[in-house]
């Protein structure tokens, strides 16, 4: 399988120019977004739990991404200028980082699993150390498995450069299938199943509680409480899911089909794919409270103050 970078072909200038400008955008708003996130989880200690330790490693790795995607900018016009070992470690860590992102969701739908399907056995199944040691983890197997699967390419830099300028890699077909199936079809499926089991359960547990209220005072509160607990579960695990489905199926489908028929990857396909990175901040921290508070004293310099890790945003 042909890996060969998105933009190989040349350009009209208004066509490199608006490719230049969305690039550069996607990847400074990329960046700041995913940074704040990491100051957010790292300055505040009350943020030091198990959930929000894999928001900072997803925050990280996207934020990685954003750096990743300013070398696409290079190729717009199918030019490499940073010799071919920069061009196999750009892949190299290009496959890694969106593994271990998309490894990293995994690993948060398995926490919001275990916190709404079995609370009770939350607290000493899920800790801090066992968050971190499945990030490390998630973090070195994605390393080394795409520097497996990418040995040629990291052995014989440029290998597979029909001419000069040229960044191109190739992964074997069993290689890719390999690839597809952990990458992709596999952590999906995983988010998938965990979630609507998830959403069964909040959605169960709000009608019980409308069905079992003793008090008919309080029944219509309590009522709209648990509609809107529902439409909220409903609405972030809808957001979860859907926004990544359609920011990674078309990629994935358009890779297949390049597979098969020859054809180029297409921008928009490869755009949405990179704009998941710019999307997650929104999607994981911004229906927190604490997140828009932090931001605030982020952008008023109040974290400088002495003592502000201490401040209880939640």
């Amino acid at each position: 399988m042909n890996v060969a970078t998105l933009f190989d072909t040349m350009h009209a200038p208004a066509v490199s120019m608006l490719i230049y400008v969305t690039l550069f955008l996607i990847s400074l708003l990329t960046v700041i977004s995913n940074l704040l996130v990491i100051i957010t989880v790292c300055h505040f200690k009350k943020l030091h739990s198990p959930t929000n330790i894999l928001l900072l490693s997803l925050a990280v790795l996207d934020c990685m991404v954003g750096f990743l995607i300013s070398f696409q900018i290079m190729l717009i016009d199918g030019c490499w200028y940073l010799g071919d070992i920069m061009c196999s470690l750009y892949f190299v860590s290009d496959y890694a980082i969106t593994s271990a992102s998309v490894g990293t969701m995994v690993l948060i739908s398995v926490d919001r699993y275990v916190a709404i399907c079995h609370p009770l056995h939350y607290p000493s199944k899920v800790t801090a150390e066992r968050a971190k040691i499945c990030v490390i983890a998630c973090w070195i197997s994605s390393v080394l498995f795409h520097s497996l699967l990418l040995r040629n390419n990291l052995q014989k830099p440029g290998r597979y450069n029909s001419c000069f300028g040229e960044c191109a890699v190739v992964v074997d077909y069993i290689g890719g299938i390999f690839d597809l199936l952990l990458s992709f079809i596999g952590p999906v499926t995983v988010i998938i199943i965990l979630y609507v089991r998830v959403f069964v359960v909040v959605v169960a547990q709000a009608r019980a509680m409308q069905s079992h209220v003793a008090d008919v005072s309080l029944q219509s509160s309590v009522s709209v409480t648990a509609k809107k607990s529902e439409m909220k579960a409903a609405v972030i695990l809808g957001v979860v899911v859907v926004v990544f489905l359609i920011c990674t199926c078309p990629y994935y489908c358009v890779t297949l089909m390049a597979e098969d028929d020859g054809v180029s990857a297409s921008s928009v396909a490869f755009l949405l794919f990179y704009f998941n990175s710019t999307l997650n901040p929104l999607i994981y921290a911004l229906f927190y409270p604490w997140f828009r508070k932090s931001v605030k004293l982020i952008v008023t310099l109040q974290i400088l103050k002495q003592g502000s890790g201490d401040t209880n945003i939640i």
